[in-house]
């Protein structure tokens, strides 16, 4: 009697059991066409029921994934996951079939065409990625019927319009991936709805209009990136309610001035960037109190007043960017907090001395521009030097050149013209500058690429074939910067000079049959402070990646001083194919005058090697800290024109 009751249970379980692993034949079918459009059929071979419970791709990280709720004898698909499999082609009809979807990613591939208006079948929808694609039109007012998403992806896209307000609607939104998308015009004051958003990225899109007022009222954010709009300020003083931040960049806004009152209680921020903001007044020195800041940065804005002693209160603080500004007044000596790694200072009127521990172990700091007495240089041939830039004694070593030619980020090299470019292949840091052995031309960085899993580089590399040139090895290196970086000529002679650029991209692909190959690289270029191209493509105008291309400007030199400045306003993607892939990028520099009737061509036998200014020689370190004061000592002083330090707004940046 027992064995029998035994068995009928068994019996029972196993019948339930098959019960579940049913799926509703309609979604069945469905699911069959989706593989099909797609050529999945090597990876999900529906040999058995598609909610199977064993089934290869059943679990949590397969891709492509199928996952399914069951309940009663029948099973519905639940979870579509098709990432970065490089599936093209427009969305199929057959996925709106599949109505008790709640998380679909078809993330990272090369998918085509519009959003179907289909898509407001998927109420049940709570985590909806389509990132990184090709798609395209307008983004559907549909996806506000969607109510249940918590997550909503569409960014790096080729979307058109703005955004609809219904997704106003979404209430319970807790995440809104949209930059690099492509949508425009201004921010639909219906996103004052959502009051459960913790995270928005939505830089590098063409949004006009005011920075909104209500972001203020989103209280429960904890990372807001806007940079790279044409958005204007100022910075609402709403801002100051947004106490759960941990992550705020905010850049690249234009026409009205900001200011810093909106920092009082922001105390969770690790990454605080108001980068090219038009921010004026002071540094609060309450900013001091924001114990768990990792990264700051405040460069190209109009900050005026002294850098507060509160700033070497920061415990984590790895890297600090105050350059161009107006900042005055003696450098803190004790700036350098514990874990600082990198401290950039440079074209401010900042005196005084260089701060104490200033050759610690792993720690770089530009000051280019400021009026630092470097004395305490060990290295007596770089103090010299120092005050040879800065006009406080005569340049007795320095050859009045008439041309100058650097291989960025490479070796030196000599060109099937026989040109010889400049060795420029140290290592850089985040806020770090080199000069030539010969004293005829300086390289200068700042910026850190946050997140980027391969860690700080600032030199980028290829071994494939450079096309379009009979000098191939000459674009297989190139230097990059997440921020600004600028090459000087010195002790030119003055006069007309062609300036002629290299550039190739290597680090992204131009693969049409790949998501690899949808990421944009934006960046502006100024000469002598003049801005001479405006968000520059070096893929778009080569015609492909791993192509050659030259870009040659007409400009004058008056004060023996020629400055080539790249830099990154906050536009292109930023991710693709890796994290921290933006910013300028250039292959070499050339310059040679131009005469009546004649010009100079770069000295073929010229030889230069690049140098950093060893300071703290008793720690055996190197600082990276060569300096060049430019300014006016004094109105209208000979000899002591101001290179273009200050912010490129000034130069109509929007």
């Amino acid at each position: 009697m027992e064995l029998w009751r035994i068995s009928f249970l068994l019996l029972c379980a196993f019948q339930l059991v098959s019960a579940q692993q049913t799926t509703a034949p309609d979604e069945v079918a469905a699911l069959n066409k989706i593989i099909d459009y797609w050529n999945l059929r090597s990876k999900v071979n529906l040999t058995i029921d598609p909610c199977s419970q064993n089934a290869p791709w059943a679990p949590e990280l397969a891709n492509p994934r199928v996952a399914c709720n069951c309940a009663g004898n029948s099973c519905h698909i639940t979870h579509l996951k098709v990432y970065a499999l490089d599936i093209s082609g427009e969305i199929p009809k057959e996925v709106f079939l599949l109505k008790e979807l709640m998380d679909l990613n078809l993330g990272q591939n090369v998918l085509s065409g519009p959003i179907p208006d289909e898509i407001a079948q998927l109420q049940n929808m709570q985590y909806l990625s389509l990132g990184i694609n090709n798609l395209t039109g307008r983004v559907p007012p549909e996806l506000g019927n969607l109510t249940k998403l918590v997550s909503l992806s569409f960014s790096s896209n080729n979307f058109f319009g703005p955004l609809p307000i219904e997704l106003g609607k979404l209430t319970s939104l807790q995440q809104l991936y949209i930059d690099s998308s492509g949508v425009s015009g201004p921010i639909p004051q219906e996103l004052a709805n959502l009051k459960s958003l913790q995270i928005l990225w939505a830089s590098d899109n063409l949004f006009t209009g005011k920075l909104p007022e209500f972001f203020g009222t989103l209280t429960q954010l904890r990372d807001l990136r806007l940079q790279g709009s044409l958005l204007e300020g100022p910075i609402p003083s709403s801002f100051g309610a947004l106490t759960k931040l941990e992550n705020l960049r905010i850049g690249d806004l234009s026409k009205e001035d900001s200011n810093l009152d909106f920092l009082e209680k922001q105390t969770s921020l690790s990454i605080l960037s108001l980068r090219n903001c038009l921010v004026s007044g002071e540094i609060p020195k309450r900013i001091g109190t924001f114990s768990k800041l990792q990264h700051l940065d405040l460069s190209f804005n109009k900050l005026s007043g002294q850098i507060p002693e509160s700033l070497k209160d920061f415990p984590l603080l790895q890297y600090l960017f105050l350059g161009n500004n107006n900042l005055s007044g003696q450098l803190p000596a004790n700036i350098i907090s514990p874990k600082l790694i990198a401290l950039d200072i440079s074209f401010n009127p900042i005196s005084g001395s260089l701060p104490l521990n200033f050759s610690k172990r792993g720690f770089s700091m530009n000051v280019v521009g400021t009026s630092i007495n470097a004395n305490s240089l060990l290295d007596r041939k770089a103090i010299g030097m120092l005050k040879c830039l800065q006009g406080n004694a005569e340049c007795s070593n320095q050859v009045p050149a008439s041309s100058f030619s650097i291989k960025c980020g490479g070796t030196e090299q000599i060109s099937s013209t026989g040109i010889k470019y400049d060795d420029d292949s140290e290592n850089l840091g985040a806020a770090s500058m080199y000069t030539s052995s010969n004293d005829q031309w300086v390289v200068s960085n700042t910026g850190f690429f946050i997140s980027n899993p391969s860690g700080p580089q600032y030199i980028a590399k290829t071994d494939s074939q450079i096309t379009e040139t009979l000098d191939s090895e000459l674009y297989k290196t190139a230097r990059i910067s997440p921020s600004s970086l600028r090459y000087y000529g010195l002790g030119l002679k003055n006069g007309k000079y062609i300036v002629e650029l290299h550039f190739a991209e290597i680090t992204m692909d131009d693969d049409t049959q790949s998501w690899k190959g949808l990421g944009r690289r934006l960046f502006d270029i100024y000469i002598q402070g003049e801005r001479v191209l405006q968000d520059f493509n070096i893929q778009k105008e080569a015609g492909g990646s791993k192509r050659a291309l030259i870009r040659a400007f007409e400009v004058n030199v008056t004060n023996t001083i020629m400055d080539i400045h790249f830099f990154w306003a906050g536009k292109g993607t930023c991710c693709i194919p890796l994290q921290g892939t933006y910013g300028p990028l250039v292959s070499a520099v050339v310059a040679y005058q131009v005469n009546a009737g004649s010009t100079s061509k770069p000295d073929k036998k010229r030889v230069g090697r690049i140098v950093g200014i060893a300071l703290g020689c008793v720690a055996g370190f190197v600082i990276i800290l060569s300096m060049f004061y430019l300014w006016f000592t004094k109105k209208g002083a000979p000899g002591h024109m101001r290179v273009y330090t200050d912010s490129p707004r000034k130069k109509g940046l929007r």
